[in-house]
């Protein structure tokens, strides 16, 4: 299993992400100092886009505002701290052949149908020469 991780500002950073799924990681955990929930559902997106499993941990001090949590790779959290202060785990098992539905369509179909798109899938029904589509600044 290939893991990244990401340090509390790193997640402010979409590129570092997008740089993780092209290395094809399975899993980036990310740790923040911050009570911050919007914080959290970026996390989780960074998860459903990239299609990886995706830890996000926080001090606990800071779980009444959002707990450490964990992301699979369809957007689903799976597991997370309770919301009550105290010392706990999240704890998920990553499972990379999951028959998981959302799992599933996230590892075996989104994930490579992103890959390919990227790389030019779409490139020859580009129009070029067209003023509709070459002058992107007007209507």
């Amino acid at each position: 299993m290939r893991t990244g991780f990401a340090m509390c500002v790193e997640a402010n950073f979409p590129p570092l992400f997008a740089e993780y799924e092209r290395l094809d990681v399975d899993c980036v955990l990310v740790s923040v100092m911050a009570d911050d929930a919007p914080r959290a559902r970026v996390a989780q997106a960074y998860g459903t886009l990239y299609c990886y499993w995706l830890g996000y941990a926080v001090p606990v001090q800071f779980s009444a505002t959002v707990s450490s949590r964990i992301v699979a790779p369809g957007g689903r959290w799976l597991a997370q701290w309770p919301a009550d202060g105290q010392p706990a785990l999240a704890v998920a098992n990553i499972d990379l052949d999951s028959a998981n539905p959302d799992i599933d369509m996230a590892l075996r179909h989104a994930r490579p149908w992103r890959r390919r798109a990227q790389d030019g899938l779409y490139r020859d029904r580009l129009v070029d020469g067209d003023p509709r589509s070459d002058i992107r600044t007007v209507f």
